[in-house]
């Protein structure tokens, strides 16, 4: 579908009562982008889509003019374990993963490779890298409009993607054989220990954004407030504007002209009705002041 160039500002939204109702509840929520999962994030059975349901999904979205939709990957993945059963699980749950992006026309699917514990940081992403590879095998996503991007992590040991370097090594290793960018999570790159707050580590922590992963690959931004300290590896999301984070943070964030092309989509905690709204309509109003 075609989007229109206004800026992108969304949630993510649940999929009850079908994946097409995710773009109702995002209208609901004044967001005109959002993120799903296609299936439990903490269960290796999915569904396959059904052709319905992918057919109205496409249908909301040109209605109300909804997009871009990223897909989150299921938490239970890890394409770069140690353990070859373990990624075995993971490739074939990705593949699903893929299938089902591509089925709902979703134009990202975002994903965490996983740990390498046991393992050296060059295994790590050799195998993440061949475990992708051997996932997209196959599946028909040549021409589409489709990529998958590598989130960067909350900076634990052995998780692949707690440094930027990684991202974009990682990154760099997929290009020949796959369709990839990068989604940057604001939590995350506050509790891995880069400054975005202060005015000159903002600055700074950008120019090593641009030094690594680029500035044009950066597809999505996860705007998440963080309940805990910078650097504290803690991954615990916040409303916008109530943690240490900041909102001044966010504002610079969605002015900043670098990632004009990004979308900006809240993974905020929903601790009662409405904080998807609430959370929508504070990043739209520090987008536009």
């Amino acid at each position: 579908m075609k989007i229109s160039a206004k800026k992108r500002i969304g949630v993510h939204v649940g999929t009850a009562g079908g994946t097409w109702t995710a773009v109702e509840r995002a209208v609901a929520a004044g967001a005109n982008t959002f993120q799903i999962f296609s299936s439990s994030p903490r269960q290796w059975r999915a569904a396959a889509v059904k052709p319905e349901d992918a057919k109205k999904m496409r249908e909301l979205r040109a209605k109300h003019d909804v997009g871009p939709v990223a897909i989150h990957a299921s938490y239970l993945i890890n394409l770069c374990s140690q353990t070859e059963s373990v990624r075995v699980n993971g490739v074939a749950a990705f593949r699903g993963e893929v299938e089902r992006a591509l089925a709902l026309g979703a134009e990202y699917l975002v994903l965490h490779p996983g740990s390498w514990k046991g393992l050296t940081r060059e295994e790590g992403l050799r195998l993440a890298a061949e475990s992708i590879e051997k996932a997209i095998d196959g599946v028909a996503w040549q021409g589409k409009d489709f990529k998958i991007l590598i989130e960067n992590t909350a900076g634990a040991e052995f998780s692949l993607g707690a440094k930027l370097e990684q991202v974009a090594e990682l990154v760099e290793r997929l290009k020949a054989c796959a369709p990839v960018g990068v989604c940057l999570d604001t939590c995350h790159v506050h509790v891995s220990g880069y400054d975005i707050v202060s005015p000159d580590g903002y600055t700074e922590t950008m120019l090593l954004v641009r030094d690594t992963v680029g500035f044009d690959d950066v597809k999505v931004w996860h705007c998440n407030d963080a309940k805990a300290a910078m650097g504290s590896k803690l991954d615990r999301h916040e409303h916008i504007g109530e943690g240490t984070i900041g909102a001044e943070v966010f504002r610079r964030l969605l002015h900043d002209e670098r990632f004009g092309h990004a979308v900006f989509i809240a993974e905020t905690p929903v601790d009662a009705p409405g904080d998807e709204a609430r959370n929508v309509g504070v990043l739209r109003t520090l987008a536009a002041g």
